[in-house]
């Protein structure tokens, strides 16, 4: 029996709100159980200094935790003026992403950057911040394309991630806090559209996983990024 008395193929509850920012091209609060994460997507007319000239665009994210995002307090990190392995680590993850996405050359030279900020963390914080900045990627490229910024469209299909693992013996979809914390596998699946994947992080704690094991996991992690599909475009 899971903590939360979800079937072994239950996403918690998933609640997209997109046009939260009213400055920001794009925006969404994205609620997946107890995790909230603020996304906000910003056009910039430029581009890093490697691609002037190059007529590609870019896609780049940031990504960290409010103090009290955890049941503890977390000092800030500008605090201590500089960023932790982690948080560096995640919003490369997040970029890199959300760029799989996107045709660069329909971009043209400007960048968008996507910020993901964490309200409330209980597990599964960065495949949190890579649907919800997805769609407000979307929401920024929209209105490129209304005001004609872009004559066709740079995004080629969604991005979604979701976690999985193996908690108490069996294979789990989206583990919150309490299963992350005690998972003897635990996995992080990131895909383009409904069946192609970007990225997949798995790691081992005090066990070792079957190659039928991780079949069974990525058949999950496809399952349940098919209804952040559905909830992303309810938000749109």
């Amino acid at each position: 029996m899971r903590p939360s008395r979800r079937e072994l193929n239950e996403l918690r509850a998933v609640s997209i709100e997109a046009g939260i920012n009213r400055h920001a091209e794009g925006s969404c609060l994205i609620r997946i159980g107890e995790t909230e994460v603020l996304c906000t997507a910003s056009l910039e007319e430029r581009t890093p200094p490697f691609l002037k000239g190059s007529g590609l665009g870019w896609v780049t994210a940031e990504y960290g935790m409010l103090p009290r995002a955890t049941n503890t307090r977390n000092r800030r990190e500008a605090a201590s003026g500089k960023q932790t392995g982690r948080t560096i680590e995640i919003q490369r993850l997040i970029g890199r992403s959300l760029r799989a996405c996107v045709d660069r050359a329909a971009l043209g030279e400007r960048q968008i950057t996507i910020d993901c900020d964490v309200l409330q963390a209980d597990g599964g914080t960065r495949c949190a911040a890579i649907t919800g900045g997805w769609v407000a990627l979307r929401q920024a490229v929209n209105r490129m394309m209304a005001v004609g910024l872009v004559t066709s469209d740079p995004l080629v299909d969604h991005v979604t991630a979701v976690s999985c693992g193996i908690y108490a013996g069996q294979p789990v979809l989206d583990l919150d806090y309490a299963e992350d914390s005690e998972a003897g596998v635990d996995g992080n699946f990131v895909f383009l559209g409904r069946d192609r994947v970007i990225e997949v992080q798995m790691s081992a704690e005090g066990t070792t996983f079957s190659r039928a094991q991780m079949d069974l996991l990525l058949d999950l992690a496809q399952q349940g990024s098919e209804r952040l599909i559905e909830a992303q475009r309810g938000a749109l």
